[in-house]
């Protein structure tokens, strides 16, 4: 019994012990250096589209910078409530990153009520992407070759023309209404998940207009399968330099441009944040990531979280004012 009755007291002894000689490791893991494995960017969007070309494009610099592969996640739908709630929900480690577009992140709280407050529970870690739009239009729609030609065509077609968005709310669907606005022209929206369908449906005929940054349509005007009648930057492309500016045009508050940039939970540790901001800062300033960047019709912009957050701040304000005043509605 006695033998038992002692076993009885060194147990605990043993027990305690065992965790004694755990905690080394558990400091260990606590202290892993970050990115200790392969990181995650979510997009709210389809494949094809400039946010998705614009995180892809990124990706593979960053993975290389962080020493861990990084893996693009679509998610697109509902203006791009469920990839930021897919991104929110994600454990919030610095792992998951969720690469935004503007027109989801300053324009669609301003028309609707979302389940999350991008600047709440997103914290910024930092700007990539700054893209003009373009007005372009299916070339087989042969009425139709000049910015001209389209306020005429519209004016005495009213609603027959049509033009997709990225849905409700997005930088697509604010900006042709405040076109429509100014040049009292009326047209059909048709919305749609993202950019690359719209693409598709426009090369088969079935949509005839579309605003929308560079990237995803850079490819076929080059090849004739869409033609741009204008772009919204105020200095005319380089690729393109026969197609006007919204400016020369007499459209000076017709001047929306894309942004994309990467946020994380605003749970996650401000460190991870803060190690990737300066990577992606490395990267853009890097003449060959600009110069790609160019070639899509985009201009790479850093911004750091600081930046980035007084920034957002500042373009919800301005979009809030531009949809109260074209009387935009989210519908």
């Amino acid at each position: 019994m006695g033998i038992i009755h002692s076993g009885a007291r060194i147990l605990p002894s043993l027990t305690a012990f065992a965790l004694l000689s755990l905690c080394p490791l558990a400091d260990s893991a606590a202290a892993e250096p970050f990115p200790s494995r392969s990181l995650t960017i979510v997009v709210p969007a389809p494949p094809g589209g400039t946010t998705d070309l614009a995180a892809r494009a990124l990706a593979d610099d960053l993975g290389k910078a962080l020493g861990q592969s990084i893996v693009v996640e679509n998610k697109g739908g509902a203006h791009g409530i469920v990839g930021a709630q897919h991104a929110l929900r994600s454990r919030p480690d610095g792992y998951t990153l969720y690469m935004a577009f503007s027109g989801f992140h300053v324009i669609s709280p301003n028309l609707t009520s979302l389940p999350y407050d991008p600047l709440i529970d997103f914290q910024p870690v930092a700007m990539v992407y700054v893209a003009p739009e373009v007005l372009a239009i299916r070339s087989s729609f042969q009425e139709i070759k000049t910015f001209e030609d389209l306020v005429r065509y519209a004016k005495q077609h009213p609603g027959k023309l049509n033009y997709g968005s990225a849905g409700p709310g997005s930088v697509a669907h604010v900006g042709m209404e405040l076109f429509q606005s100014i040049t009292g022209t009326r047209m059909t929206h048709i919305p749609y998940k993202g950019t690359g369908p719209i693409v598709v449906d426009m090369l088969g005929g079935q949509i005839d207009l579309i605003l929308a940054s560079m990237p995803p349509l850079v490819s076929h005007i080059q090849s004739g399968g869409l033609r741009p009648l204008l772009f919204t930057s105020g200095n005319r492309q380089k690729a393109f330099p026969d197609t006007p500016t919204s400016r020369e045009l007499g459209l000076s508050d017709f001047g929306t441009s894309s942004w994309f940039a990467l946020y994380m939970s605003a749970e996650a540790p401000r460190e991870a944040a803060r190690k990737i901001s300066e990577e992606v800062g490395k990267i853009i300033s890097n003449p060959a990531f600009q110069e790609r960047a160019a070639t899509l019709g985009a201009e790479a912009t850093y911004m750091n979280p600081e930046q980035l957050g007084k920034f957002n701040e500042e373009e919800l304000e301005r979009w809030n004012a531009i949809i109260k005043e074209a009387k935009i509605s989210g519908g």
